[in-house]
């Protein structure tokens, strides 16, 4: 009787612990907790797969749609999950500091207007409903030049808005738009003007956007409008850079973050005053030296920026620091309009320090860099980072408008509009490649092999979790993750492919790319969160940079210089490790020291040595596996019960799985035929391996093809010797404008001028140039030059007669001195 009593007390105290807590989890809210892990519930966007969400996540926990927009703003986007009164107001709060009136709309759904913001990346925002916090989400603001066109007003002809109001060039401006992002029958058609005020590099230094005026009033919103401007009056037509606004024509004039859409940036030529139509290369000369004068007093920033790559190969390879200029754009058929002679430009990734200033790097059909030295279309430096930096906000640091409002519209003035380009150049010169030096390249790829930054391969088939990149002292860590291959017959293979890599330098957001269920597409996780690429194609995170433009290919960037790529293939992932030369004996794990020295690139993390091509594959898997991580270092996300099980539950680096560390060729083999033909070469031990192991030619032929990657890239990345610019003579010609070793360069003068000199020149490994400096002088200057070499000469060689003479005659008195001596002894 008394053990059933007991059973009955711990039927009921189970019962009600059940109970209490299944409360507790009811209580637990998301409300001001959105992305945090509470105790008996979650508020993360990854709760979903692991059925841990908090009940009102989707209450608090907002999604949008769209999640992006132009920094700009105007953009209309609905909250999601939400069902709203028509009674209900809501108001959207960006920062704590912009705020936006949103709407209901018939059907019930909540909608919120991105406000004008200095800034790029994720923007935290809250909505108050009827004046009380309801929701919490993150708003993505872009660079206005790479939202897709879709997304903004079109200028038709850009060439005539240009040039507006010079000679031969005016008519009816055409603008077009979609029609569809602007929720109204009638539109207004507006310019806003943007400025820089206050003392530069100041506390004092702040934006301006301002409305001008309307071209167009309660135009039906058909998506094209035309107008012929007029010279604009005075204050308006010292706006010389802003942008053209479509929004609904209920609101009143210049209403600030309505729903609207934007073209960006563009000179105002067609709007300025009447003397500049009177005289446009007038106008603008003077315009030009003013901006000379103003730049002679400013900071100079050009030490700050880095040397642009040599070639045209090793500026698209050298993803962590450089990344394509989406105004001169060779994939895109871009028409580089500010860089003629030029197919494709790139941008330094990372703003300079302290100026926050940019490097452009412009290259023609033969992959040699253009400098201004030889071109307008040469690259240029920028005051203002086209892209901004961090902290953005203020001015030289605002995207794309500091940038427009130091480098651009100082551009027009003068080379555009006036025939002034000296001036633009002696501010902005092109920085050749003296100094600079390529990344070293690091590569997982296939069943998975190892490439060392300094070139060793070996092959690590450990199932777990480790580091790929561990260094400390720059505050960079990068790590991946193996799963057992799955064959064709979905039995598992002894062999682990690559299927995430994690990481994070130093307080940036970490960034984790994998596999997705999709096949050969890869999945973007920030902070735990899944980030989606179908809107726009690269992203400014915290301390971070991430461009997908296809769902196979991810690259990341940091503020150091280090790029990672990731690459999806026939089911496998291809990770490369890009470290610039300040990494150097920096770098621990399973990509190897980086210090050119092969030998001693494999050091367990205790300290052990191993030679990659000596030492036996059960050595090397011995190396590999002292590298796993732990639970407290881990970057990685475990958002599914197969991933909490298989890696935050088990060892990190499981002992239970012992790949096969060699396969027989058997002549037998149905694949042997096809699988010679296809690996050789270098690289084909990996090829054989995988196709063996994995019973599949198509992830042999993915590894081959992963591996002439690498080494096409290294072959991209290798070092090239720069002898520096070289000028013609004053008044002289130059025929060449290549720099590099092996170049040479040819110097000729007009009729009547003598080159003295060398005539040819030639850039020596070294890094020096041949020869002589080389003038021109006119035959009566050489005529004076030769009669005062005559004269040196003359005078030259009389005194050293006088010289001789003065020295026998000393010679001979000491002599009968001595002889005098002699004869008085």
């Amino acid at each position: 009787m008394a053990y059933n009593f007991r059973k009955i007390v711990l039927f009921f105290s189970l019962t009600l612990n059940v109970v209490l807590l299944i409360s507790t989890a009811t209580a637990q809210t998301c409300e001001g907790k959105c992305g945090e892990k509470l105790d008996m519930c979650s508020c993360q966007s990854t709760c979903g797969s692991l059925g841990t969400c908090c009940a009102d996540l989707k209450q608090f926990c907002l999604d949008i749609s769209p999640h992006s927009g132009s920094l700009l703003g105007g953009t209309d986007f609905i909250l999601l999950n939400r069902v709203f009164h028509q009674s209900d107001t809501i108001l959207c709060r960006f920062k704590a500091t912009a705020e936006t009136e949103g709407h209901v709309d018939a059907g019930g759904m909540g909608h919120c207007i991105s406000p004008l913001l200095y800034e790029t990346g994720w923007i935290p925002f809250e909505v108050l409903i009827n004046g009380v916090t309801k929701g919490w989400g993150t708003w993505l603001s872009v660079h206005h030049s790479k939202l897709a066109p879709r997304f903004k007003i079109t200028l038709g002809n850009a060439t005539q808005w240009q040039y507006y109001g010079t000679p031969n060039t005016g008519g009816t401006l055409h603008i077009t738009w979609n029609s569809s992002l602007i929720y109204t029958d009638k539109v207004n058609v507006e310019l806003w003007g943007y400025n820089e005020t206050g003392e530069q590099y100041s506390e004092s230094w702040t934006a301006e956007w301002q409305y001008l005026y309307s071209v167009g009033k309660a135009v039906p919103n058909t998506g094209a409008f035309s107008f012929v401007p007029n010279p604009a009056a005075d204050p308006y037509w010292r706006w010389e850079m802003g942008s053209m606004r479509v929004s609904p024509s209920s609101n009143t004039d210049g209403r600030r973050d309505v729903n609207a859409v934007w073209n960006g940036a563009h000179a105002l030529a067609w709007h300025l005053e009447q003397a500049f139509r009177a005289d446009s290369a007038r106008w603008a000369t003077a315009k030009c030296l003013a901006w000379d004068a103003t730049e002679e007093r400013l900071p100079d920033f050009l030490s700050e920026v880095p040397d642009c790559p040599c070639t045209l190969v090793q500026a698209r390879a050298d993803t962590g620091r450089f990344h394509t200029d989406y105004g001169c754009d060779m994939e895109k058929g871009s028409k580089c309009t500010y860089h003629p002679g030029s197919v494709h430009c790139v941008r330094a990734i990372q703003a300079s320090p302290k100026y926050g200033a940019g490097q452009q790097c412009c290259y023609d059909s033969t992959g040699a860099q253009v400098l201004t030295g030889d071109s307008t279309g040469g690259s240029t430096p920028d005051r203002g980072h086209d892209w901004g930096s961090p902290p953005y906000e203020k001015p030289p640091r605002i995207p794309g408008l500091s940038h427009w409002k130091y480098d651009v519209l100082s551009f027009y003035y003068c080379c555009l509009w006036s025939d002034n380009c000296q001036y633009y150049f002696k501010h902005r010169p092109s920085s050749d490649c003296r100094t600079y030096m390529p990344p070293q390249a690091g590569t997982v790829l296939g069943d998975p092999h190892f490439i060392t930054f300094d070139g060793s391969t070996y092959t690590f088939n450990g199932r777990g979790e480790y580091y790929l990149l561990s260094s400390p002292d720059k505050g960079l860590f990068v790590q991946g993750r193996t799963e057992a291959v799955k064959l064709e017959n979905g039995t598992l293979a002894q062999a682990t492919r690559l299927s995430s890599v994690a990481m994070r330098e130093n307080t940036s957001d970490v960034i984790e790319v994998r596999l997705s269920a999709s096949p050969n597409t890869l999945e973007v996780l920030r902070n735990q969160e899944v980030l989606s690429f179908a809107e726009q194609s690269w992203m400014d995170l915290q301390g971070v940079f991430v461009f997908s433009a296809t769902a196979e290919n991810v690259t990341v960037m940091f503020p150091s210089g280090a790029g990672v790529e990731v690459r999806s293939r026939e089911a496998t992932m291809t990770a490369t490790v890009l470290l610039p030369l300040e990494f150097t004996n920096h770098t621990r794990g399973l990509l190897g020291r980086m210090n050119d020295d092969p030998e001693d690139d494999l050091i367990s993390s205790d300290g052990q040595s191993f030679d990659a091509s000596q030492s036996r594959p059960e050595d090397l898997f011995l190396f590999g596996s002292t590298w796993a991580i732990s639970n407290m270092t881990s970057l990685f996300t475990y958002d599914s019960p197969y991933l909490q099980d298989a890696y935050l539950s088990s060892p990190k680096h499981d002992p239970g799985f012992v790949p096969a560390f060699s396969l027989p060729e058997t002549p037998g083999d149905p694949l042997l035929s096809d699988m010679l033909k296809m690996c050789f070469g270098n690289g084909v031990s990996f090829c054989k391996y995988d196709t063996l192991i994995t019973r599949s030619l198509r992830m042999g032929n993915a590894t081959m093809r992963a591996f002439q990657s690498h080494a096409a890239l290294t072959k991209d990345l290798t070092p090239v010797v720069s002898c520096g610019f070289l000028a013609a003579p004053a008044r002289g010609e130059k025929e060449g404008w290549v720099y590099l070793e092996g170049a040479e360069l040819t110097f000729s003068c007009p009729r009547g001028q003598v080159l003295f000199g060398s005539q040819q020149r030639t850039c020596q490994e070294s890094g020096e140039w041949s020869g002589t400096d080389t003038h021109c002088v006119s035959d009566n200057m050489q005529g004076i030059i030769l009669g005062s070499v005559g004269a040196i000469t003359a005078l030259v060689t009389l005194l050293a007669a006088i010289t001789f003479y003065n020295r026998r005659l000393k010679r001979e008195r000491e002599e009968k001195r001595n002889e005098t001596v002699t004869f008085t002894l």
